[in-house]
Parts: C-alpha cells; structure tokens; sequence
C-alpha cells in the first residue's frame, strides 16, 4: 500500500512540475549558501504546490476551507496625465476588480486618484502534510530536546505557513474601510496577487484604510492596512534582517533558529527608539520594510513591527521553492536584483519623495541603496548602513572593509552614504540633513 501510495505521489508530482511552467524552484537545497551538510536534511516542500490545469477558470475563495493574508500596503496619489505612468503599472481593468461603493452608487464609482498595489496570499487552512515531522527535524538539528514540548510546539506553528498548500487562480472580495469593495486576484502559481488598484473612496494623506476580506473571518484572514501618503516629503526604506531585527543572515542555523525557534524576535538595539525619532524628525514619513524574507514569514514579522516599530508597508520576497533551503538561499542569494526591483516600484509610486534607506552589511543592502542612488540621481537623501559584527559565519574583514563600502558607493558624494554601530550617529545626521534640504527649498522659493 505505501509502495502505491509513493507511485501516486511521485506521479502527482510530476504532473504539478510539469504544469508549473518552471514556476518552481528545485535548486534552493543546491543553493551555495545552504551547506552540504543542511541540504542533506532539510524538508521537501513540494506538496505544498497543488494540481493546476491550464484550462481551469479562477474561482472565489471558499470561507469553509481557504485563509488569506491581506498585505498592509501605501497608497500614492495617481499621475495627473495617463501619459506620466513611466514604469509604474496600469491599474486593474474596473472589469475585474468591479469596484463598488457600500451604500452607495454602485454603477460606475470615479476614482479618487488614489491608487495602492494591493498583495493577497491565498492558502488551503491546515493543510501542511508532514508538519510534526518536518518540525522535529529541524528540533533535532538545532539540538532541541524532546522533553522541550514548549519549543517544539512553536516550531511546528512557525512551520505551518510553510507547508500550507498554496491556492493559485483564486479571487477574493474584500471592503475596503467599510466604504468600498473591490476584487482581488486571481493569484498567481505561489498563491500571491498582486496588482495595482484605483480607489473610489475619498481619503486624505495620512489616512489609514483597513481591508478586510468579505465573508472570511479572523482566524483565517488577516486585514489589511493602507496609509495614503502625499507626493512630496521624506519616506524611509529599511531592511529588516539584522538591520532592525537580530536574524544572524550569515550563519544558516542562525536563520533557522531565528525563524522558527524564538518565541519574540530582537530588535536591534537602539533602533526602535531611532525609529521612532525618524517618525518625528521627518514629519511621518512612509515606510518600507523591504526583506529577502520569504511573505511564509509576513504574520511573524507584521507582529514584530507592530510590536517595536513604525507603521509601514512590509515588502517580502516570493517562495516558489520546492525545499526549505529556500529560505536561507532566499536572504543570501539574488538579493540586490530583488530589492532594487522593489525599490523600482517605490520609485514609481513617489518619484517626488526623498527616501532616508537604512540597511546593514550582512548581505547586498550597500550595493543595493549604491546602484539605486546612481540610478536616481536626487531620489535618495542618505544611505545608512549598520556595521554587523559578532557572527561567527560571516566574514567580517570582507563585508565591513572600507573596500567594499567605497566600491558599493563608487561615484556618489561622499557625504550621501555613512556606516554606523551607534543608532545615534542617525539620529543627528538626519537632523542636519533636513535643515539642509529646508534650507535648500527655502532658496528656491
């Protein structure tokens, strides 16, 4: 019976990869970053991919058996002339998203020229096979006993959003600040949609709306978050991983450890309160959390800024990986095409705003902010960067050279770029570039 079972499984599987279209990713446990001795046990994830036909139509979640993620996102006011889109996306077809105003007009509500690119997450609820084992595996490397029913416990809710089958070519509905619905969807082969949407509503910058899916209930939905924010100002980028929270990215066991193993992540010290002090000095500027983390991680994380950090859109990569060692390839390697890519996008969306971008040197965030500052000459007003030190793994001669800093920042102004160990040394450097840049428009005037 289990001989037949296997054939059955290994016969679905092939027929999920082969209709993929490539969409999967069979190399992470081949990953150089994950090393020999991990990829020799780390869990296949491939169950997680469903059967998907080509001819299939896209299909509305079901409240009984479906969870979805709404993303928290930041609304941009919409280009005055069609014509100045540039790079940034076309909005939904009104065709698909069938916008509708809540008691109200519904026949062709105007956009408020407001636009947000809104991110679902679609899963099948509970329905990762092998969880139990897949967590005491990884208990068992990382040296977790088995009388430590706490810790196991934890892991195996940490693996959960992991193993969950992903839901591709599903719509979902949703009310947006009890004013609006609109559709999302359908999601893509890792579950995801994400497209730009008009709104309909009106709103001020500042706002925040709150989505929520229709007729899916908390547990198995988490709402959404959009801040409106203006045109012009200061915004913040950040990275997340060792820059505001301690993830140990250069030691593969200290990315498992960090994931799945601890009950309250760490915040960097000093940078909530720095945080905090941006949010004032720059007058409430939006910020973007952008991560190489997998969005498996989004619930986790959206706690952990909550918890320490300001409101903002929390940016994540995609998880179309086949094993675990996705994760550790996925925050070590590829990373600059990826937040640069993001970083585009923001770009689009506020090419009027001054960006202050905050990372560290554990991974690409120099050359990342670097190729983004040569880019856009003007977009962004300061790089930061955290010196990392004290992982055993990470090579500290040749992440925290002056080399390398010189080489990531080649051709910029000195002054634009500053690596830092002390959250303060920000604190007033942002505070003097403000009077400079008042000053500046001051002159203009």
């Amino acid at each position: 019976m289990n001989f037949l079972s296997e054939i059955r499984d290994q016969g679905r599987r092939l027929a999920v990869d082969a209709l993929s279209g490539g969409g999967i990713e069979r190399a992470s446990p081949d990953s150089p970053a994950v090393p020999s001795d991990l990829a020799a046990w780390l869990p296949d994830l491939f169950d997680r991919f469903p059967l998907v036909f080509p001819w299939e139509q896209p299909t509305p979640v079901d409240p009984a058996l479906h969870s979805v993620w709404l993303l928290d996102n930041t609304a941009f006011r919409s280009p005055s002339n069609p014509k100045d889109r540039g790079s940034l996306r076309d909005v939904k077809d009104p065709k698909d998203a069938q916008p509708s105003l809540i008691n109200g007009n519904n026949g062709h509500p105007e956009p408020s020229g407001w636009e947000a690119e809104f991110v679902a997450c679609f899963f099948i609820k509970n329905s990762g096979r092998s969880v139990s084992a897949i967590a005491a595996q990884i208990a068992r490397q990382l040296n977790i006993g088995e009388e430590d029913i706490a810790t196991r416990k934890r892991i195996a809710a940490h693996v959960q959003p992991f193993a969950d089958t992903v839901l591709p070519n599903r719509t979902l509905r949703i009310a947006i600040n009890n004013a609006e619905e609109q559709t999302l969807g359908p999601s893509g082969y890792s579950g995801i949609s994400s497209d730009i949407h008009a709104l309909h509503i009106p709103a001020s910058a500042g706002d925040t709306l709150t989505s929520v899916p229709v007729a899916l209930p908390a547990p198995f939905s988490l709402p959404g978050k959009t801040i409106c924010a203006a045109e012009t100002g200061w915004g913040v980028i950040s990275d997340i991983d060792d820059t505001i929270k301690v993830t140990m990215t250069p030691s593969p066991l200290g990315i498992l450890h960090s994931t799945f193993v601890v009950e309250t992540p760490q915040p960097v010290a000093g940078m909530p309160e720095l945080y905090s002090t941006l949010t004032s000095i720059l007058q409430s500027p939006p910020f973007f959390y952008l991560s190489a983390s997998p969005y498996n991680l989004y619930p986790f994380l959206r706690r952990f800024r909550d918890a320490h950090y300001p409101p903002g859109t929390i940016v994540l990569r995609d998880a179309s990986w086949q094993n675990l060692g996705g994760l550790i390839s996925s925050l070590t390697q590829g990373t600059q095409n990826y937040k640069v890519s993001r970083m585009e996008k923001m770009h689009a969306w506020f090419p009027k705003r001054k960006f202050v971008c905050i990372g560290d040197s554990t991974q690409s965030d120099p050359e990342s902010y670097g190729e983004m500052a040569r880019k856009h000459p003007g977009w962004i007003g300061a790089i930061f960067v955290r010196r990392v030190e004290g992982i055993a793994e990470m090579s500290v001669e040749d992440k925290n050279s002056d080399e390398r800093f010189e080489k990531a920042f080649k051709g910029l102004d000195r002054s634009l770029w500053h690596v830092f160990t002390d959250p303060d040394e920000i604190r007033t450097r942002v505070e003097e570039l403000v009077r400079t840049e008042d000053a500046s428009v001051h002159e203009e005037k």
